[in-house]
């Protein structure tokens, strides 16, 4: 099979995160996490639209709201807020706070979260200073309209890749930490995830080579696409067996996250990050072509 690696233009994020294709739009939405920025590219289009966040430093995820096309659920801290945008202003306003979760640490923040096939979402927080290895005061949450916060999981070190599959009726998550990928039984009626087990492991022989999961999506025959913070690389595997079908490489080693989209749910768009003084192409957008599968879009947080 060959796959071809593209930049999308304009695309870059010193830590883009977060990408949801959103099907009415046909838009990709992401985040530049640490500059408190939301970005959205435009199909038709081809552009890249930015927008500043007004008063926050922080925009770990996207989310739009359903029913609402100017509103956004973001997590700006340890909050998850309502932002207004149009999606081609350059500044977007906190409108107000949804909920906020760890009041009593400070030194952590929100970082990925999606919603579930049914509205619900689910996010996790990290330690943002100091060593999130050694400090495991992250947790897993989930939240639907109406209803509070609850715990699905604590002693995380940085929670990250979240994914569904309904015919399986699984949930699968990604916990940077551990240098695996678990996957849960799920209730989609009632948004329940239990039973973890490892369904695949991303350690190495030597610990400073172990790969670092990141952000997840699945496609439409349950196949799972794994981006590694450090290895340059996007897995696809079998989760039921634990296979690599495919690796797809990228030009810049710091991969965050992968998400479906295009009018035809068949491109894969990555975002990557420009931590720690990587060279240029870091922080670059891409969309992979050729990849002969197709992902599911994004869903609509239902508040």
């Amino acid at each position: 099979m060959s796959y071809k690696v593209e930049p999308l233009p304009d695309s870059y994020a010193g830590l883009g995160e977060g990408p949801h294709w959103d099907v009415a739009r046909q838009s990709l939405y992401y985040v530049d996490l640490e500059a408190g920025a939301l970005l959205r590219y435009d199909y038709k289009q081809n552009k890249v639209y930015r927008t500043q966040i007004e008063g926050e430093k922080l925009a770990s995820f996207v989310l739009p709201i359903e029913g609402n096309p100017l509103e956004f659920a973001v997590g700006c801290g340890r909050r998850t807020v309502i932002v207004q945008w149009d999606g081609v202003s350059p500044t977007a306003k906190v409108v107000r706070t949804l909920f906020a979760v760890q009041p009593e640490f400070e030194e952590n923040r929100l970082n990925d979260a999606k919603t579930d096939p049914h509205g619900r979402f689910f996010g996790g927080t990290m330690r943002y200073v100091g060593d999130e290895f050694v400090h495991r005061h992250g947790e897993l949450y989930r939240w639907e309209a109406g209803g509070n916060v609850t715990l699905v999981k604590s002693d995380v070190g940085i929670s990250n890749g979240l994914a569904w599959d309904e015919k399986l009726k699984k949930f699968y998550y990604i916990d940077t930490t551990d240098y695996e990928v678990k996957s849960y039984d799920y209730n989609f009626e009632t948004g329940v995830a239990s039973n973890p087990k490892v369904i695949y492991n991303l350690r190495k022989t030597s610990p400073k080579d172990h790969l670092l999961p990141d952000g997840m999506t699945i496609d439409t025959e349950g196949n799972i696409y794994v981006a590694t913070f450090n290895g340059a690389t996007i897995f696809k595997v079998n989760p039921s067996t634990g296979k690599v079908l495919l690796e797809i490489k990228l030009p810049t080693k710091q991969i965050t996250s992968v998400a479906f989209g295009g009018p035809n749910l068949d491109i894969l768009y990555v975002t990557t990050a420009a931590k720690f003084d990587q060279p240029a192409p870091a922080g670059t957008t891409y969309k992979v072509t050729g990849l002969n599968a197709k992902g599911y879009p994004g869903v609509n947080l239902k508040i």
